[in-house]
């Protein structure tokens, strides 16, 4: 990233090596209890200088052909957009997936002033103006085994049930076993054979089992707050 105006780091307050690493790339840092994924980015852009905002996680990296296009959009190639979704490789346990509902548009590309983050977990991008769409891709390395993606998922899941209940403390029994039962096996048909998952091979099966998976803990954990909190038998 050392071809960016500007580099500015936010950190969560974090108790590992990360402050030490990032000190090596800026002096931009800050540092504060973390207050949900789009607090943290809103908090990196009013510190931001220049015209155009690109949010990236500690995970991903921008290909050259994206910094190219990027450089065509500082010299003014903006085409009148206030935003720009770009496409995200995503690399599950060393392989590009191209199939199975995981290459798709990322959308943390905007000139500032003109958008905002919403959301504590799934933060989505507001945009006041026009949003446009490019081809080239930056890379995304989430995790590099299986046992870090077990790991990540139970701090998400809970996160995210936490989330939802705040939102809506109540719950049928229907909804519960239709997201229990149902709703995963679904999202497996969907991703292992309608996006055609099947196409990436070992990979393929495991990634649409693991991701229904993660639809069937978030919910039982949900289901797990709302009865601890007396709201449902």
């Amino acid at each position: 990233m050392k071809w960016a105006d500007e580099i500015i780091i936010v950190d969560g307050n974090s108790t590992d090596n990360t402050l030490a690493i990032a000190r090596k790339y800026t002096d931009k840092i800050i540092t504060s209890d973390f207050a949900g994924f789009g607090e943290e980015r809103n908090k990196g852009a009013e510190f931001a200088k220049g015209d155009w905002i690109l949010q990236l996680d500690a995970d991903e990296i921008v290909t050259d052909a994206m910094r190219n296009r990027l450089n065509s959009l500082l010299d003014g190639n903006d085409a009148g957009c206030a935003s720009f979704k770009f496409r995200r490789k995503n690399i599950f346990l060393g392989k590009i997936m191209t199939y199975g509902g995981w290459y798709h548009y990322s959308h943390h590309l905007y000139k500032k002033g003109f958008a905002h983050y919403e959301g504590d977990i799934h933060e989505k991008l507001i945009v006041n103006g026009l949003t446009g769409t490019m081809e080239e891709s930056l890379e995304h390395y989430p995790f590099y085994s299986l046992a870090e993606f077990i790991e990540r998922q139970n701090r998400y899941t809970g996160l995210q049930a936490m989330e939802q209940f705040k939102s809506n403390p109540k719950i049928t029994e229907k909804e519960i076993l239709y997201n229990l039962r149902v709703k995963p096996l679904k999202l497996f048909w969907k991703m292992y054979f309608k996006k055609k998952g099947y196409k990436e091979g070992p990979h393929g099966f495991i990634f649409s089992i693991l991701f229904a998976w993660v639809h069937f803990v978030k919910w039982a954990k949900y289901w797990e707050i709302v009865r601890d909190n007396g709201k449902t038998l």
